[in-house]
């Protein structure tokens, strides 16, 4: 289990095509900030159906696809 496994969960509950999330509302769901790591813990996220799209420092966002 990683400490993004939460994440995970509420991506894959999504019913959109595509998504965007920020960086508030990911940390909202986690309980704490994403950091550095989650560039190495995003390929966890195919086992959900969704995969880590555009990652915005700018705009502080994360936009999520589902897989087909």
């Amino acid at each position: 289990m990683s400490k993004y496994d939460p994440l995970w969960a509420a991506v894959g509950k999504h019913i959109e095509d595509s998504f965007i999330l920020t960086y508030s509302e990911i940390e909202a769901v986690l309980g704490f900030p994403i950091d550095h790591s989650f560039l190495t813990f995003k390929k966890e996220l195919p086992a959900y159906g969704y995969e880590v799209g555009k990652i915005s420092m700018k705009a502080q966002t994360v936009a999520f696809r589902r897989l087909v």
